[in-house]
Parts: C-alpha cells; structure tokens; sequence
C-alpha cells in the first residue's frame, strides 16, 4: 500500500508564494513519476505538473509555466511545488500524484488527500 502526505497549502495574497510538499511511503518501488493537479470549485481536476524518476525532466501545464517549479528529493520520497506569483486563478484543492506512468502519460494509480491553496485579496 502506498500513501501520500501533502502539507504547505494555505491563504496567500495574490502576488505571494507557496511551497506544497508531498511525501510518499509504502511500497512504491523505484523509477516513479512524481506530480501534482488541482482541482478548482465547478471544474474537472487539472493536470498541473510533473517530474521524472531522474528529477531531469519536468513538465507543466501553460498557465503554471515560468511561475511555478517541481522537484524532487527521492532520498525523502518527497516531491515539491513551488508556486511564486500565485494568481487567483490559482485557487484549487492541490492533489499529489505518484505512478509508474510516462511524464506524458495519464495520471498515476495514488493520489493525495489534497491540500487548499486559496489566493486571495
């Protein structure tokens, strides 16, 4: 069985900055993609980003890019979002994401409890 732990969300102005974390335990093996969606009131959950086993190649969504930056700590099993210059827009339930799939695959077996991220005037 394997478990995510996310924790970091929280209320920020818009301008501000979050860092969400995501440590994973159980039998996940190695060579797992790790990454995050979100999930905004009335929409269908997003994809947002993703990193590789190696931490060498990621992947965002457009309105996330340049903004916010995965990695990852694969002595911790953890992976992180860093979100700068969050928007309003921004706003969502954050899920960590873990699986054996592509970084361009679909998203993996385990999912996250979800972490709030509210920015917010």
């Amino acid at each position: 069985q394997v478990q995510l732990v996310e924790s970091g969300g929280g209320l920020v102005q818009p301008g501000g900055s979050l860092r969400l974390s995501c440590a994973a335990s159980g039998s996940i093996g190695n060579f797992y993609r790790m990454g995050w969606f979100r999930q905004a009131p009335g929409k269908e959950r997003e994809f947002v980003a993703a990193i590789s086993w190696s931490g060498g190649t990621t992947r965002y969504v457009d309105s996330v890019q340049g903004r916010f930056t995965i990695s990852r700590d694969n002595a911790k099993n953890t992976v992180y979002l860093q979100m700068n210059s969050l928007k309003p827009e921004d706003t969502a339930v954050y899920y960590c994401n873990v699986g054996q799939e592509s970084l361009f695959g679909p998203p993996g077996k385990y999912w996250g409890q979800g972490t709030q991220v509210t920015v917010s005037s």
